[in-house]
């Protein structure tokens, strides 16, 4: 009876070692947007194979206090890309599709999430 307890509870620890090492999952491809630069010029930012389902804050873009948001994103990603006007995904948002056309310098960001289809 003993040997059982512990045959189960060694499964049961290697399922969650195996549970808890799984990799997180990515979108393929590069999500684009720019910035105001230092000299007032826009210049460009990338993100390459982002996170899925986790909320990204624009490094350039993420106090509201100091700086302008970004603009014009691209979402040339296999997922879809809810950008937000504040960080940490609040806000006011917008959902970008994959593989989609670049959003005009109107469409502001400071946030986004991809999501999958």
């Amino acid at each position: 009876m003993r040997l059982r307890h512990t045959l189960a509870a060694a499964c049961g620890a290697l399922a969650l070692t195996a549970t808890l090492a799984t990799p997180a999952q990515a979108a393929t491809g590069d999500f684009s947007y720019r910035v105001t630069g230092l000299n007032g010029a826009p210049v460009a930012a990338t993100l390459h194979d982002p996170a899925t389902e986790v909320c990204v804050t624009l490094p350039e873009v993420a106090d509201p206090g100091a700086t302008e948001p970004a603009f014009a994103p691209h979402n040339d990603t296999d997922e879809y890309a809810m950008v937000f006007t504040e960080p940490d995904c609040t806000g006011d948002s917008w959902t970008l599709r994959p593989h989609g056309r670049p959003a005009t310098d109107r469409l502001k960001l400071r946030s986004v999430v991809f999501l999958r289809p």
